[in-house]
């Protein structure tokens, strides 16, 4: 998964990061309810709305749950007690990913 953030946006609407993350908007609620990390602002009418950190939160549940098979309770304790391994071991593994990438396309190319 890659997210396309603009630099220029501030807020991002559940609709968006649903999409990003190609999830239902449902679960993008549920998960806001399960992981206190998560804090999205809500406008007047009380749409939610994402910052880019709570983008990052994001991408480490998402990588706890749906990637590494972690149950909800797992997903907590883990953020609990090692969030900075977590982050850390995902910047990883999305930079490996990245120049896995760069290097089929090299080779596509020679």
């Amino acid at each position: 998964m890659n997210l396309n953030t603009n630099p220029q946006k501030l807020f991002y609407k559940i609709g968006e990061v649903a999409k990003e993350f190609n999830v239902n908007v449902s679960l993008i609620r549920f998960w806001e309810k399960e992981f206190d990390i998560l804090k999205p602002k809500k406008n007047k009418k009380g749409n939610r709305l994402f910052t880019k950190k709570d983008l990052e939160n994001l991408k480490i549940i998402y990588h706890l749950l749906k990637e590494r098979g972690f149950t909800i309770e797992g997903a907590k304790k883990k953020l609990r007690e090692n969030k900075e391994d977590t982050t850390d071991n995902l910047r990883i593994i999305n930079h490996l990913q990245e120049i896995r990438s760069f290097l089929v396309k090299l080779r596509e190319e020679l």
